[in-house]
């Protein structure tokens, strides 16, 4: 184990990591020059669509060193930590013949930060990726807390020192100061050209130490003392459920009895792999190695993310799993024709098989049928789960605005959870709400923060602190309603701040809310997936806008349509969809007007009588509620 090295690339959204995944692959030579292509580790259509990782993934690199520039300059960054006095421990040197590196490329967007946090766990070693244009943003923060509170060895490297906008003395004294290191520590790459990526690997391999784990047992394979953590996992329909799992203790290979410690269930291993980028099969998988197991595990619910793999008549205890992820944002699926339910039943066990943050049950909602709750951790997960729903399984989809969780205390005296807008009670019910906040860290160039505070005012933030950070950069500590936040909040800070602002934010307390239910009527009858929660002080402008959004999406029908947006009690605002014109004399000609106005009576009667018979019903696109859902 002395010549393996885990570790995962973190930073903020768009600083490189991936990119610089694919230079770590090519100085490794894991895949051929030939078959390279850019975001290689984002193997997803929505991650390449959208230039962002969505998915954290594994690979292994062997690595042969062999540039000599790279071995002296990272044996003077020893010497000069000796002569230091450094309390920090080289954990191997570069005279070995070759290197086992496992490498997890994760997500940078604040939505999935429990991709990081997983991540984290099944390494000993994190590089903290700065983009030498923007510096350390918010995000940067943040996830550098995480490493730190996982116990990681941390590699500050810079990132796109070739571009002609790079900062690089500011950028480095700024990481080297929040990394609380000397600047000749911070290492200088560049993901796009390749410079300095084996002096990067050198520093993996000389401060990341090697994995530690109990040795085999009696050199036994699979026997007594194995334990490795579930980091992720996956489905086949061939194959049944693999895991993704960090081995911690012993060695396991195919055909071993193995068992999961929560569930109790036990299995035959039909493969032990690792991913070299694409799953590579291997005769077994030992202590320190990150690889897969092929369960055949077909039954949902059986293998969890944080369950620790036992051998099946082992006493070891399980490992330390993960906390459950917390929702943020809750919205309604539902199918857009009930006979498609069983189709998005299956759907969403498939995709929650592959992303262990996205939580759902089942729940029936009145006109729109039986669908389900489902519970992410920010619209930009919402938005992906929906899409993914939509494109890999080709289902149509009716999604309710999305809302966040409330206690309402009603003046009977009860007290419930609502996560969703449909179910909220009336307002003459309601005595108190409350409401979840949040803590949040916007980092800003100075000019920008007389446009910013009016908009953090309009958002109901409190400032708690504001303080320069960094070169030219100020940092403001606020507390809001999550509901804000999920209101255009990122998109209005990154229009203000032409894109240099930046945001992170974590849950806080509950607080009193100042909150009514607004709800939408299409001729006359309610729409529960356009339901929503609203600030009492802007009802009156967010039904406005509501409603004169959905009046210029709905199709027209064949009788006059009313859009109307409904709180307190009464109409507040109102518009009027007009009826499709079909000319029903059109192959009159001559003659008296009175054979006219006899067919525009009775088209006039037939789309009355159509409405009255309730067969004139208005059927909403799913396009329709997309774009609702949408800003």
């Amino acid at each position: 184990m002395n010549n393996i090295r885990n570790f995962c690339i973190i930073a903020h959204i768009d600083h490189g990591k991936s990119t610089l995944a694919d230079r770590l692959l090519e100085v490794t030579h894991t895949i051929e020059k030939r078959k390279m292509r850019d975001q290689v580790l984002d193997s997803m259509e929505l991650e390449r669509e959208r230039g962002i990782t969505i998915k954290m993934t594994p690979v292994r690199m062997v690595y042969h060193p062999k540039n000599e520039n790279a071995r002296i300059k990272n044996q003077n960054d020893i010497s000069k930590m000796k002569d230091s006095g450094s309390s920090e421990k080289s954990s191997g040197t570069l005279d070995s013949d070759s290197y086992t590196l496992n490498l997890i490329d994760t997500p940078g967007h604040i939505d999935f930060a429990y991709e990081v946090s997983r991540a984290m766990k099944a390494v000993e070693g994190a590089i903290v990726l700065v983009d030498a244009t923007q510096g350390v943003q918010a995000q940067t923060i943040s996830v550098l807390a995480m490493a730190r509170e996982a116990g990681l060895t941390i590699i500050p490297a810079v990132n796109k020192i070739d571009s002609p906008l790079a900062r690089v003395p500011e950028t480095r004294k700024e990481i080297a100061e929040l990394c609380g290191t000397s600047e000749d520590r911070v290492l200088l790459v560049s993901g796009k050209t390749g410079a300095g990526v084996p002096e990067l690997l050198a520093a993996v391999i000389e401060r990341v130490p090697a994995p530690a784990g109990s040795p085999m047992r009696n050199g036994a394979s699979g026997g007594d003392g194995f334990r490795g953590l579930v980091f992720d996992f996956k489905y086949s329909n061939h194959a049944g459920v693999i895991v993704f799992l960090r081995v911690f203790d012993g060695s396991a290979k195919k055909g071993d009895k193995l068992r999961f410690a929560a569930s109790k269930q036990g299995f035959t291993a039909l493969e032990t792999g690792i991913f070299s980028p694409g799953e590579t099969p291997v005769a077994s998988l030992s202590a320190g190695e990150i690889g897969y197991i092929v369960t055949g595990i077909k039954e949902p619910g059986i293998a969890s993310v944080g369950d620790t793999i036992l051998s099946a008549k082992g006493k070891e205890q399980p490992l330390p799993g993960y906390d459950k992820p917390r929702p943020v944002v809750w919205a309604s699926i539902y199918p857009e024709s009930q006979d498609n339910f069983n189709e998005l039943r299956q759907a969403i066990n498939r995709l929650r098989l592959s992303d262990s943050s996205f939580t759902y049950e089942e729940e029936s909602g009145g006109l729109l049928g039986r669908g389900f709750r489902c519970g992410f951790l920010g619209m930009l997960h919402l938005e992906i789960i929906t899409e993914r729903l939509r494109r890999e399984f080709g289902l149509s989809l009716v999604v309710t605005t999305p809302s966040i969780t409330y206690e309402v205390v009603t003046k009977r005296g009860g007290r419930e959870v609502v996560y969703s807008a449909a179910r909220f009670p009336d307002y003459n019910e309601i005595a108190e709400v409350y409401e979840p906040m949040v803590e949040a860290r916007i980092i800003t160039p100075p000019e920008y923060l007389a446009a910013l505070m009016p908009m953090l005012y309009t958002h109901e933030a409190e400032i708690q602190v504001t303080e320069n950070f960094g070169n030219n950069r100020n940092l403001v500590v606020l507390h809001m309603p999550l509901r804000e936040l999920m209101r255009g909040f990122f998109d209005e800070i990154k229009s203000l701040s032409s894109g240099f602002a930046s945001l992170s934010y974590k849950l806080s307390e509950l607080r009193k809310a100042d909150v009514v239910k607004l709800e939408l009527l299409v001729a006359d009858e309610v729409v529960p997936a356009f339901s929503r929660i609203v600030s009492r002080k802007r009802v009156e402008f967010e039904a406005e806008a509501a409603v004169e959004k959905l009046h210029g999406i709905l199709p027209r029908q064949l009788f006059v349509t009313k859009v109307q947006g409904q709180a307190l009690g009464r109409i507040i605002s109102s518009r009027t969809v007009r009826a499709m014109a079909k000319d029903v004399t059109g192959y009159l000609y001559g003659g008296d007007r009175t054979r006219k106005m006899k067919l525009w009576q009775q088209q006039k009667e037939g789309k009355q009588r159509l409405k009255e018979q309730g067969t004139g019903r208005v059927r909403i696109p799913h396009e329709v509620f997309v774009k609702m859902v949408q800003s």
